[in-house]
């Protein structure tokens, strides 16, 4: 996802969207991929999870403050309900997802 569709997957999105600001050179946001693959197939019908790389779309990395990766932004209804920073498990992302879903 880039700072050009982010406000047609994020914002207008039906379902809540779990945002992974990351970039190429973060091995924390790396180590995240395989959590998030499970996470978006899991979860799927509940949640919507995407990825927006810092580099390569700093408009939106800027607009939400964005200052470490991997940061983690929950949207609902267009406007970030919670934000995350930093690597986690699987069961740690779920229970801190869990109000949200």
């Amino acid at each position: 996802m880039t700072d050009a569709d982010f406000e047609a997957e994020v914002i207008g999105a039906e379902l809540p969207v779990l945002v992974e600001f990351t970039a190429d050179w973060c091995p924390p946001c790396r180590q995240m991929g395989p959590v998030l693959t499970a996470l978006a197939s899991e979860e799927g019908d509940r949640l919507k999870v995407v990825q927006l790389d810092v580099d390569t779309s700093p408009g939106t990395t800027n607009a939400y403050k964005v200052l470490s990766m991997p940061t983690f932004v929950v949207f609902r209804g267009g406007e970030p309900v919670r934000s995350m920073v930093g690597a986690r498990s699987k069961r740690r992302l779920l229970e801190e997802l869990a109000d949200v879903l």
